[in-house]
């Protein structure tokens, strides 16, 4: 209650009785400014801790983050899953970051300071190599009116297929004179078909006395041939060649071994270079099968034309003799003969055979006259011979020929067509592959092709027909006589050659043909001077 001066009370409360009323009763229980104003402080302190008391005591007890393995989605479990993410959440926001921070430099450092350190440092060439002290230039320093050429220059040149001598030269810096003069004395000297596409010139080019001027030739060295290398050199003002002769063995390579798994992989491990096994493959393929006539356990022989020089340098040249032996038995001895540089085998050279050739070895399954066909289901003439055998199998010539026709003809699928000469013909039908071309050459017994399927074919045969004048006839019914046309001195070099290359050692042509140093003897110890 609020008594305002020359008024009366503003408020009074519903206890107090109207003025002139109550008495003493209600004066006594007036309450004052004061009394109003301070309530007691002891009372509301109290209240306050015990409410703090008691919200400690729920925080201790409460469970802020229950097993959430326990109760799977249970209030408490939902509970537990937010105090989860909102735990992560405030990680996540207090995430540091992974940003460089500049840290202040330990000193100072100033220009002086840093060129000082640049001294002290390797430079990469890209920032221009401009690391170290620095002068300013003085009265003494005068500008170069010209840098100072180097007194010799040391390049190599490459020799590329259609270009000459003299325009390789000029092209790396050889004046045109001293080029022209290089080509004659080279041309002197060997060849210019003989140096080989590829070959490099070692060329050093002297100082030139005018600067506009092309350098001179001083000297320059290259591999005109394998067996030989020419050096120029300028003596006296003029260019003078020197020819130096390498010595080259010629001991053709010979490579032996036993046949594995594969016949390339068993060549590789005895040592044989890449070119000469597939030279030896190739020539054995025409004469045998690859995959039915060598078996693991049989032997491989091959020589091939190699050349060694003293310098270290080996050059593997043309597959001169293919042999393959079964048990200690040559199955095949090929030797590379003639102008032609065809392989021959060596036991049908010079040999006379009379009687029924087959082309083939199998069985017959079907012999000349009229049949019913297997596919087209009707009887008509069969004018030929069927040879059963798996596919893959050689097929040989029966004697000489010139092949006439060489393809895929219709029902006969891949065909072969010899003319024998006298009127005789051959026919072969239902290749697996042909070996040889139209208009090719052929002996009798090599190999033109291989058994197989093709064309109307029920399985793997060969179909063989004989021609007589354009005629069709029996195959069965004709002796062939069929001799290799050599004279008695050609056979006579065919055997010498082939013997020679077959006493040659295997690997003899691997040896070094370095010279090898003596074993220099070690200074004498000066204890063992006293025995």
């Amino acid at each position: 209650m609020v008594q305002l001066p020359g008024a009366g009370f503003l408020f009074k409360p519903r206890e107090l009785p109207e003025p002139g009323s109550g008495g003493a009763v209600a004066l006594a229980a007036a309450l004052t400014h004061a009394q109003i104003a301070s309530p007691p402080a002891a009372p509301l302190i109290e209240q306050l801790e015990r409410r703090r008391t008691a919200l400690l005591s729920t925080i201790a007890t409460y469970d802020w983050a229950p097993d959430l393995a326990e109760d799977i989605g249970s209030q408490r479990w939902f509970r537990g899953l937010g105090t989860m993410l909102g735990l992560t959440l405030a990680a996540l926001a207090f995430w540091p970051d992974f940003s460089a921070q500049a840290a202040p430099p330990a000193m100072p450092v100033d220009a002086a300071a840093r060129d000082e350190f640049r001294s002290q440092m390797i430079q990469p060439l890209a920032l221009g190599g401009d690391s170290g002290h620095r002068m300013g230039p003085t009265a003494a320093v005068v500008p170069l009116a010209a840098a100072p050429e180097r007194a010799l220059v040391q390049l190599t040149a490459t020799l590329v297929q259609g270009d000459s001598f003299a325009r390789m030269l000029q092209r790396a810096g050889v004046g045109a004179a001293d080029a022209e003069r290089v080509a004659q004395l080279v041309g002197q000297t060997v060849q210019p078909g003989q140096i080989a596409p590829g070959t490099q010139v070692d060329i050093t080019l002297g100082r030139r006395g005018d600067g506009a001027a092309a350098r001179p030739l001083e000297r320059l060295s290259f591999r005109a041939r394998f067996d030989l290398e020419l050096a120029i050199a300028r003596n006296g003002g003029a260019l003078v060649v020197t020819p130096r002769p390498i010595h080259v063995d010629t001991t053709p390579l010979r490579i032996r071994g036993t046949v594995g798994g594969s016949l390339y992989r068993s060549a590789r491990a005895a040592g044989a270079p890449i070119e000469a096994i597939q030279q030896y493959l190739h020539a054995v393929d025409q004469h045998l099968s690859l995959d039915t006539a060598i078996e693991p356990g049989d032997t491989f022989d091959l020589v091939v034309d190699y050349k060694r020089s003293a310098s270290g340098e080996a050059q593997v040249g043309e597959l001169l003799y293919a042999g393959i032996e079964r048990a200690g038995r040559p199955k095949a001895q090929l030797l590379r003969w003639g102008s032609e540089g065809q392989f021959f085998e060596a036991s049908g050279m010079g040999a006379q055979r009379t009687g029924l050739l087959m082309p083939v070895v199998g069985r017959v399954t079907s012999n000349f006259g009229a049949r019913r066909h297997p596919i087209l289901g009707y009887t008509r003439m069969h004018a030929g011979v069927d040879f059963a055998a798996p596919t893959g199998t050689p097929i040989y010539a029966v004697g000489d020929a010139v092949v006439s026709y060489s393809g895929w003809r219709g029902g006969n699928g891949n065909y072969v067509r010899l003319e024998h000469g006298g009127g005789f013909g051959t026919g072969y039908s239902h290749m697996s592959r042909i070996a040889v071309a139209s208009g090719m050459r052929v002996r009798a017994g090599q190999v033109i092709g291989y058994v197989g399927s093709t064309g109307l074919s029920t399985g793997p045969h060969l179909h063989y027909e004989l021609y007589r004048n354009g005629q069709k006839v029996n195959p069965l019914s004709v002796r062939f006589t069929v001799s290799t046309q050599v004279d008695a001195k050609e056979l006579a070099a065919f055997k010498a050659r082939l013997a020679s290359l077959k006493s040659v050692q295997p690997g003899a042509a691997l040896v070094s043909l370095a010279p090898r140093q003596a074993a220099v003897a070690g200074p004498e110890r000066e204890i063992a001077r006293l025995d």
